[in-house]
């Protein structure tokens, strides 16, 4: 007999509402919850996938220990525990705490009780070096804030913006970034029919910019050129905000010197744009100039960030907003409130500029440093190879697969072979759990249970982003792992190190960034005698919540929850502002305007530019490896069809692609929503390098492996070219 249970998909930061079906204990099917007032019966083909994902018969269900080069025999899991944790005691008695570090992937999603243990286990080791997908994702959302300022009061709401700009974001198939991730498609859809003017800007006709009123198909790389244009030409016709610009924001004089350069004609030359589709946008954007801030955002996603200048081009892109006025005022409803997370008063006023990055803990190679988007990933790999004091000889791997996520994949197979310790949690053999030394497969999403907590939380890593409604759900587990499975929950694998090194562990979440905390944490130290349940780390994170977790686990499914909370006014003699004059950004924007063109030489050994794109079937390299579910087993080069006919190729050949720092093969396909001249593909795929040239119809190619990490890098996060990369295409 079925038996239907309410949970909530993990797979990706939306946290969709969901309906699983299980029959005899096996997860068989799963579905959305019509009855949920905010998802209201939304999934996609990664949520739908988890039955697939649960029931795989290749997923790990016993700790792995490597035996050889490439052999791995079945470890129990306390076993495994009592070895890791005595390595790593004597690795660090011999080169200090430093030599440990952590990698937590965006599959921490699906475990969010687990990041928080395992920075608590570091810190108690005494080492900082905890790395995460931010800073290889979209780390100049971080260091735009930083160097912006924030708004107390919050964002306005999308469902009464009238404008709204998009910049190398596809949320339709993301499902991030861009608009909001309850069905996302039918959100922009409906925002289209009460009269919102999307505006996008992409190098491809994407399933997003179909949605658009005015498409920017422009050259990659050019996000800041255009932002820069777009302020232009708000300044120059005097379409901005006076009185929000007199009031609240500071360096608009600066701002505006450093885009008058930016003329029309200008950008529209060097992005391959319409000047009049440009001023068009520019006036379609600052039209609700004046109307009570009924404008909307600038959201950028991944691409702008992996193409160099990203920390600028989301400067630019909060400049917009402040310049227009675009953010919510006193007496507005406040769009993000907290449910379980605590209650706070939003207040129409800045928090300053604070600072982003140049932290105290320094990288040892390209000066590089902490900042508010984290430790720089792209350096960990030289800090792995790096001999000397402080070199990194550990390294526990959480929800993460460095060999198909990280930049410079040659370096990276380097560096971790070189390790004294790789430990990796996931639940089936990655490409990075071959290389290890031990592998510890977790439960998976739907045998545990979950809240919204994480989710409504993401507020604070980006416009856009979170819940827009006060809306939270709890789910209990629904599952339980396959009989006889020995896997261990993430945060208890932490918890097991740090009883077997007498450590005292907590579990804490914040609600803000630097000073500007919403309110306390929540925090609480670990029973290091008596294992928690997962449920009471809920508990724990959820101890200052608006609405008790005791009230939201009271209703099956999600709720939205009567919270009528309002933006209240700025403090009497409160003088802090929003900055659009960064001097830091302004150097960066004139740098940006002296870039030579590229020479035609180069143009000639690398005529084309290959670009990031996101699937709809698997989230980075997570669910590659489901068959049925996730279409496609390798990442075509797609290239727009008068590219293949000029090279004479067909759809299907195989061809190499080469970059100045190395190559890849990959297996053409047309797309006429390109640009021509650019090739399109998706990362995370592949193998490790020997490994998978043979095998690129089965596997794919990792476009990684075409990126150096010491060439073409942002100096602050480090994150190096990671789309528009220049490459050249070979027939084989």
């Amino acid at each position: 007999m079925t038996n239907t249970h309410s949970a909530i998909c993990r797979v990706c930061p939306a946290y969709c509402q969901i309906i699983a079906h299980v029959d005899a204990g096996k997860l068989t099917k799963v579905t959305g919850d019509k009855n949920d007032p905010y998802f209201k019966g939304y999934t996609c083909p990664k949520g739908r996938a988890l039955p697939e994902q649960h029931n795989n018969p290749n997923r790990l269900l016993h700790c792995k220990k490597r035996s050889s080069i490439k052999t791995f025999n079945n470890i129990g899991s306390e076993s495994a525990m009592d070895e890791i944790a005595e390595k790593i005691s004597a690795i660090i008695e011999k080169h200090g705490p430093r030599s440990v570090a952590v990698y937590g992937g965006t599959g921490q999603v699906s475990t969010p009780v687990a990041p928080s243990v395992a920075v608590s286990f570091l810190m108690g080791i005494g080492s900082p070096m905890h790395f995460t997908s931010s800073t290889i994702d979209q780390p100049g959302k971080h260091i735009a804030m930083a160097a912006h300022g924030l708004w107390a009061a919050g964002e306005l709401d999308f469902n009464t913006a009238n404008s709204w700009i998009i910049v190398g974001a596809n949320p339709v198939i993301s499902k991030a970034s861009g608009a909001p991730g309850n069905n996302p498609a039918q959100r922009l859809k409906a925002a289209q029919e009460r009269g919102t003017k999307l505006i996008v800007i992409d190098p491809r006709v994407t399933e997003t910019a179909k949605r658009a009123h005015i498409h920017l198909q422009a050259k990659p790389g050019e996000d800041p050129t255009i932002l820069a244009g777009l302020l232009n030409i708000i300044i120059n016709e005097k379409l901005y905000d006076h009185a929000f610009i007199e009031e609240d924001v500071e360096g608009f004089e600066a701002l505006t010197k450093s885009v008058a350069m930016f003329i029309p004609e200008y950008v529209a030359s060097r992005a391959e744009i319409s000047s009049d589709q440009l001023i068009a946008a520019a006036r379609t954007y600052a039209s609700a100039v004046g109307q009570s801030g009924r404008g909307g955002a600038v959201t950028l996603g991944t691409g702008p960030n992996m193409s160099l200048h990203g920390s600028l081009s989301e400067y630019l892109g909060y400049c917009l907003m402040s310049v227009c006025g675009y953010w919510s005022r006193a007496g507005d409803k406040v769009t993000k409130p907290n449910v379980l997370t605590p209650a706070y008063i939003a207040k129409a006023q800045a928090r300053p500029p604070y600072k982003g990055w140049d932290y105290p803990e320094k990288m040892r190679v390209r000066n590089l440093s902490k900042t508010a988007s984290g430790m720089p990933t792209a350096a960990l790999a030289d800090e792995m190879l790096l001999e000397g004091e402080g070199q990194v000889k550990v390294l526990i791997c959480l929800a993460g697969n460095p060999m198909m996520a990280w930049p410079d994949q040659n370096k990276t197979y380097k560096a971790l072979k070189n390790l004294e310790l790789l430990v990796v949690l996931d639940y089936h053999m990655t490409a990075t759990a071959e290389l290890a030394h031990y592998v510890i497969p977790p439960k998976l999403s739907l045998e545990t249970p979950a809240t919204t907590q994480l989710c409504e939380g993401n507020k604070h890593y980006g416009y856009g982003l979170g819940f827009d409604e006060p809306y939270a759900s709890y789910a209990p587990a629904v599952v339980e792992p396959p009989e006889g499975a020995d896997v261990v929950e993430e945060w208890a694998f932490f918890y097991g190190l740090g009883q077997r090194m007498g450590l005292n562990l907590f579990v804490a979440s914040q609600t803000g960034w630097d000073k500007f905390q919403e309110s306390s944490p929540a925090f609480a130290f670990l029973d290091m005698k008596n294992k928690p349940t997962t449920d009471e780390l809920h508990e724990h994170l959820t101890a200052n919540a608006r609405v008790p977790l005791e009230e939201v686990k009271k209703h099956r499914g999600g709720k939205i929850y009567e919270v009528n909370e309002v933006v209240q006014a700025k403090d009497l003699a409160f003088e802090g502002k929003l900055c659009v004059g960064n001097a830091m950004m302004m150097q960066e924007l004139a740098d940006v305007f002296a870039e030579p063109p590229a020479s035609q030489e180069a143009a000639n050994e690398f005529p084309f530019r290959l670009v990031c794109r996101r699937l709809n079937s698997v989230i980075n390299s997570a669910g590659r490896e489901l068959k049925k579910s996730s279409g496609k087993q390798y990442n075509p080069a797609y290239m727009h069809p008068d590219d293949l006919e000029c090279l004479g190729l067909q759809s299907g050949d195989t061809v190499l692609l080469s970059s100045p720092h190395s190559a890849i093969r990959g297996i053409v396909e047309p797309d006429g929503t390109l640009l021509k001249g650019i090739i399109s593909m998706t990362h995370a795929f592949g193998g490790n390098p020997g490994e998978d040239d043979d095998k690129v119809s089965e596997i794919g190619s990792n476009t990684g492996r075409l990126v150096s990490v010491e060439n073409n890098y942002d100096p602050i996060t480090g994150i190096p070219l990671m789309s528009n990369i220049p490459v050249r295409v070979e027939c084989i």
